[in-house]
């Protein structure tokens, strides 16, 4: 599935968002994607040095409002913190400048991050 639509309905946008809890060991990724592949999502997921799990989404604002929403609720005996922030043009990860397709887990770390 994973659709989204851009035009009348607004702009894409691209998010790092940073989930702390009880996220590494227990399927979480796997879990993420498969709740992206029925929403209107798209981006990757991947375990962090530090415990967390890190996101880049990319969606209309109101779905990436939603999609985090939904994971906070399904997982919520797992999740202690969300942390949201816009990409900036000048992050080394922010992936390809067009709209990002489908959604994975990403096994590697690029430099920097």
């Amino acid at each position: 599935m994973n659709q989204r639509s851009v035009g009348l309905h607004g702009n894409l946008r691209r998010e790092w968002v940073e989930i702390s809890g009880r996220v590494q060991g227990v399927g979480f990724r796997a879990f993420v994607v498969d709740f992206a592949s029925i929403r209107p999502v798209a981006g990757w997921v991947r375990n962090e040095p530090g415990g967390t799990v890190l996101m880049l989404l990319e969606a209309l604002e109101r779905d990436l409002d939603a999609f985090i929403e939904a994971i906070s609720l399904e997982r919520n005996g797992d999740i202690t913190q969300v942390q949201r922030r816009e990409v900036q043009a000048m992050d080394l990860e922010k992936g390809p400048s067009g709209p990002l397709t489908g959604f994975s887990v990403k096994f590697d770390r690029l430099p920097g991050r």
